[in-house]
């Protein structure tokens, strides 16, 4: 039998995050008939409310899926084994994703980058304009790459499409960026939003959601792969009906209308601000350690979650096994090229100003229990900023 730890367990992974009690107590009811009409409101409702967060009018898709489904479903239902696309590789999940394509048959150009900054626009546009003869098909991008606390700024990546005359489709991943930094489907020109519950959307993992434009829904319609599962077409109807055409995942449903409720009524301005100070003060700690930050282009830090790379020599694995088991906190590995080489801070979803100081001195202890080389006064720097009221730099 494991020894009793008194206290709430920090969950400060990037996702899954911790649940509001509102969340915790929507879902815990019995289902109620999903072809009835009491499901169909609430699924009116679920799409209407993704729709205000993502920012647009576009068909919602909503899948009993991780993100992973969402992507796939994009690939098949627009693309054909042999279609090329072009991913710019800036960390461990664009990266799947380049994987996911290749054994789906697709034929993938990749941009390598050094997974220390967001995409390059500036490569897309050279990739699309030598591509003369638009085999091109599909650009993909990480809004948020997860593994790497960088963002890429998908508005120039749409104007880099736009500069090179280039047909080929925008498909973001959204993942960890919806709910916690200013996203816009429709103003952007993104085809294909994907998404999912578990990280700014501060519901449990198990739903992931497509917002399909109307030049992916047109390219759906006339090709893509063999589909069933993933198909779009049926979602067309769903979404004036509220229904599904398979069972849905009827309690994940009442947790995610009740977090996104949540969102509208603390307002999308004020949810983006409060991810904004939260991973600002978390550089300011991280400076004041005197740990290096794995973003290395202030530009690009994501807003809810901070990698931060311990010195040369000195496992990032140890110092989180020690947080887990002094402290009773769980913080982000590395991932891919990264593993054991960074910590990842998670700063999203539901997390009020007095839990997030707790979690940095979480990690000012650990670095102290683990031996790792520090300064002290991470966590002051941190609350001092917060406690004059400190807007994100």
């Amino acid at each position: 039998m494991s020894e009793f730890v008194s206290g709430r367990h920090f969950l400060q992974t990037p996702g899954p995050t911790n649940l509001p009690e509102r969340v915790l107590r929507a879902m815990d009811r019995n289902a109620i008939n999903h072809r009835g009409p009491e499901f169909g409101a609430l699924g009116r409702e679920v799409i209407a409310r993704l729709r205000h967060v993502l920012q647009t009018a576009a068909i919602i898709g909503i899948f009993p899926a991780s993100g992973t489904g969402a992507w796939e479903s994009a690939l098949v239902n627009t693309l054909a084994p042999g279609d090329r696309i072009l991913i710019s590789r800036t960390g461990q999940f664009s990266h799947l994703w380049e994987q996911m394509a290749r054994r789906l048959g697709l034929d993938v150009a990749t941009l390598e980058t050094d997974w220390r900054r967001g995409a390059d626009a500036g490569a897309i546009h050279s990739a699309l304009a030598e591509d003369r003869e638009h085999r091109i098909k599909a650009v993909c991008a990480v809004h948020s790459e997860t593994s790497t606390s960088c963002m890429t700024d998908i508005p120039a990546v749409r104007s880099a499409i736009d500069r090179a005359a280039h047909p080929a489709l925008l498909f973001v991943d959204a993942i960890s960026s919806l709910g916690c930094a200013d996203y816009r489907h429709d103003e952007w020109g993104v085809d294909v939003t994907i998404a999912g519950t578990q990280k700014g959307l501060m519901a449990p993992p198990g739903l992931s959601f497509t917002a399909i434009g109307d030049k992916a829904l047109a390219a759906a319609r006339a090709g893509g792969s063999a589909r069933s599962y993933w198909d779009w077409a049926p979602l067309v109807a769903a979404n004036q009906t509220g229904f599904f055409p398979y069972t849905p995942a009827i309690n994940l449903l009442f947790a995610l209308n009740e977090a996104l409720a949540m969102l509208a009524e603390e307002g999308l301005p004020a949810v983006f601000a409060r991810h904004a100070r939260y991973a600002q003060a978390t550089r300011l700690a991280a400076a004041a350690w005197g740990l290096e930050l794995q973003c290395a282009d202030p530009a690009a830090y994501a807003p809810g979650v901070t990698a931060i790379r311990t010195p040369d020599g000195h496992s990032a694995d140890k110092l989180r096994n020690v947080i887990l088991e002094r402290f009773n906190m769980s913080l982000g590995n590395g991932l891919g090229r990264l593993e054991d080489r960074i910590f990842r801070i998670g700063h999203m979803g539901d997390l009020g100003v007095l839990t997030f100081t707790g979690t940095l001195t979480g990690v000012e202890m650990g670095l102290r229990a683990a031996g790792i080389p520090h300064q002290e006064g991470g966590v002051q720097a941190a609350m001092n900023f917060l406690a004059a009221g400190g807007a994100a730099a």
